[in-house]
């Protein structure tokens, strides 16, 4: 059995949970996985902590918290500081590299750095940023294929915005991609 466990997070507003929903959809309905997700937040709604965990396994999720993640895409400098040290030796690190200055070199994790707010601001609107750290996740991790991440969309971003944000995964991805294959940072 082939479990992974995720900790998308950052701060209120950034669409953590969104993200979390998007995978969970993903690997459900299309990527033939089970899936569960939880999520965790301040009070206020936006600029507070904010933290979602995915449990993505080949068989049905019998613990849907996670006990140690995998991977974690940190997008704020406070969830940097805070999740980091959960992660075990080999797992993923993903930050925004516009947002999150790292306290150290971590040799023991993989590192993978997205300029995704900047992407974002590029296409037009940071609110994008999500979408972009989406994509670049999905390249990094395989944890998900690109083709079922887009498929799980629709209904989980409005309607009238669904072709950027389509775009905006696509540009983490092609990112992401370029990052594995050793052409950027």
């Amino acid at each position: 059995m082939s479990t992974t466990e995720i900790r998308f997070s950052g701060f209120g507003g950034q669409g953590i949970i969104r993200c979390a929903l998007i995978t969970g959809k993903a690997l459900s309905l299309y990527d033939n996985k089970f899936a569960t997700m939880t999520q965790s937040f301040g009070p206020e709604a936006r600029g507070s902590a904010c933290s979602a965990q995915v449990v993505v396994s080949d068989e049905r999720v019998l613990y849907p918290y996670i006990t140690r993640p995998g991977v974690l895409m940190a997008l704020s400098q406070e969830a940097y500081d805070k999740y980091w040290g959960e992660l075990p030796d080999g797992g993923i690190l993903i930050t925004d590299e516009d947002l999150v200055k790292m306290g150290s070199d971590h040799p023991n994790l993989a590192v993978r750095r997205v300029p995704a707010t900047r992407f974002a601001e590029s296409l037009g609107n940071r609110l994008f940023t999500n979408l972009v750290a989406l994509g670049f996740f999905t390249a990094v991790t395989g944890v998900a294929t690109a083709d079922a991440m887009k498929k799980a969309l629709p209904g989980l971003v409005p309607g009238r915005f669904l072709k950027i944000n389509i775009k905006a995964f696509e540009k983490g991805y092609e990112h992401g991609v370029q990052c594995m294959a050793g052409s950027a940072p």
